[in-house]
């Protein structure tokens, strides 16, 4: 094994010359919130973990050694890895996972990608702690599609639990909906309104006059987060690694999966003490959620600090405001610059899929969550789905998802028939031509409860070229979308009883997983994977598998 990792990184030094080289060390480390401590599955033992730094077109090779006791994959969130699915992370769908004492070489290609986007565990709940940002900087010799901000911030929300997170897996796994973590973070950290706290708390330091970016990333297992600054405006100039046109906004709603890039202009009062704060956007029951509030502090440079200054708290719609939700959601628009993207919105669809998003149970009167794609809840396999692909391993998955629900209904009503609650279980993945170019409507349904869903595609960004409440018309719907600068993201939300509608072209070869990025959904079997075949050229082939693939 030890000569295989030497030669396959001898071949990156190689072939990759504008590649960055990272050690992963997963380990086991003791981390305190909330007054009390506990092990926790880190990388070199952060909490949140390295961040990854490179420009547009490099190369990061990243060699994962396992020394903890659990099983790993690590998923690079909105890199696409052209023809090269085998790095691509998720557990049982491109690869078996680097078991406890063994170690793994991840090749990590960046193409179009240019801004903000990020690494997780895909494996269990692990990512609840294993996670970081990737930072791609513009190609050198260009710039920013903006004036270049004087400096720049990463902002990583997520989640703590005070009790293991394996014990809330459990919970997800037996079908019930998992205790909400006890607080939020903002680089791993609650904030000053929590106890034991206040001395840990994230601090931004700015000048007056100058702006900075803020690179944030919502890396939370359960809902959408609202982030704000107090007394602040918020411009948003880019989400999933793509720029956008800049939208100005007093607060951001970011979900689990996505990344925004954001300008802060410093032009306030430098007096003050200002909170950066997060709290949820969420349909859950309120015994079922988590509604704290995170924060950490951005102070001005000239203003010292005493400890009976108060900063300003920003406020923020209520938790399950859907039309501010909506409303922020669906003002993203795509910019077009020629040193940067182009807009290449695919309009000769030879494949529309209609895939309902749906809560579930497993048994009528039963207490027992599913979740499901077009009735399909999603069980993973014992070997990866890409291995049986690509050696044409028969009985590991099937290839009929199919293009609609079973039954149409009122996707939306406030009751729905009983027979319609309990999916049915498969592995069923859907098969794509190279080139094909594919529109999926994504259709929530208000069976058992009725919630947002972002929804996240491996190997591609997606143009969001819809969305709306109700149930999708097919002959009405279609020609409100936005066919000229619709956002292009990697993970998008479905609003609550609504839904969005997507285009991309089928140009990547491989196995891409999609799912919900809610990890209870996920959990419960809200996914499903694309099969994109070989075209005819060389290069628009799967690449060989790497000779030190996990064993399964």
């Amino acid at each position: 094994m030890e000569m295989k990792l030497i030669v396959l990184i001898f071949f990156c030094m190689f072939f990759y010359s504008n590649a960055h080289h990272y050690d992963f060390n997963v380990e086991l480390t003791k981390y305190t919130r909330l007054c009390s401590t506990k092990n926790i599955l880190t990388i070199n033992g952060m909490f949140p973990g390295p961040t990854l730094y490179a420009h547009k077109g490099d190369t990061l090779v990243v060699n994962v050694y396992n020394h903890a006791t659990d099983n790993i994959t690590i998923h690079w969130h909105g890199v696409k890895q052209p023809k090269s699915s085998w790095w691509d992370g998720p557990a049982y769908i491109t690869q078996c996972p680097i078991k406890p004492g063994s170690n793994f070489t991840y090749i990590v290609k960046l193409s179009t990608e240019e801004g903000t986007i990020w690494w997780h565990a895909h494996s269990d709940w692990a990512r609840a702690t294993v996670h970081g940002a990737i930072v791609v900087y513009p190609k050198l010799g260009t710039s920013y599609p903006f004036p270049k901000p004087h400096g720049e911030t990463l902002i990583i929300l997520g989640e703590w639990w005070k009790e293991d997170v394996s014990e809330v897996l459990e919970q997800a796994q037996s079908g019930q909906s998992p205790v909400p973590s006890d607080a939020y973070t903002i680089n791993g950290q609650p904030g000053d309104l929590f106890p034991c706290s206040k001395l840990e708390t994230f601090r931004m330091v700015v000048e007056k006059g100058r702006t900075y970016l803020l690179r944030v990333i919502n890396s939370g297992m359960t809902n959408g987060l609202f982030f704000s600054v107090a007394g602040h405006r918020l411009t948003v100039v880019g989400s999933d690694a793509c720029y956008t046109h800049p939208t100005t906004s007093n607060f951001i709603l970011i979900f689990p999966g996505e990344s925004m890039d954001l300008l802060l202009q410093a032009n306030q009062p430098p007096h003050h003490h200002y909170y950066m704060a997060t709290s949820p956007f969420s349909y859950q029951d309120s015994s079922d959620l988590n509604n704290t509030t995170a924060t950490a502090i951005l102070q001005y440079s000239t203003h010292h600090h005493h400890n009976n200054d108060h900063p300003l708290l920003p406020s923020f719609p209520p938790f399950n405001d859907t039309m501010a939700a909506f409303n922020f959601s669906s003002s993203l628009r795509s910019l077009s610059n020629v040193n940067h993207s182009l807009i290449q919105v695919p309009k000769s669809i030879t494949k529309h899929i209609y895939m309902t998003v749906s809560v579930n149970v497993i048994e009528i009167n039963g207490t027992e969550f599913l979740s499901s794609l077009n009735n399909i809840s999603f069980s993973n396999p014992s070997i990866d789905i890409l291995q049986a692909y690509y050696k044409r391993i028969n009985g590991v998955f099937g290839r009929r998802f199919p293009d609609k629900p079973p039954y149409f209904f009122n996707f939306t009503a406030d009751e729905q028939p009983e027979r319609l609650l309990v999916p049915r279980s498969g592995r069923e993945v859907e098969v794509l031509e190279y080139n094909e170019e594919v529109k999926i409507v994504f259709q929530g349904t208000s069976l058992v409860l009725a919630e947002s869903h972002p929804m996240h595609l491996h190997g591609y960004s997606f143009y969001v070229v819809g969305m709306g409440f109700g149930n999708f018309d097919k002959t009405r719907d279609p020609f409100a979308y936005n066919l000229l600068d619709p956002p292009h993201k990697n993970t998008v939300s479905i609003p609550r009883d609504g839904w969005v509608a997507i285009r991309f072209k089928a140009d990547n070869p491989g196995v891409w997983y999609m799912h919900c990025h809610l990890e209870r959904h996920l959990t419960w079997g809200m996914s499903t994977a694309f099969i994109v075949k070989d075209g005819e050229c060389p290069q628009a082939k799967l690449s060989l598998p790497p000779p030190n693939m996990p064993p399964c």
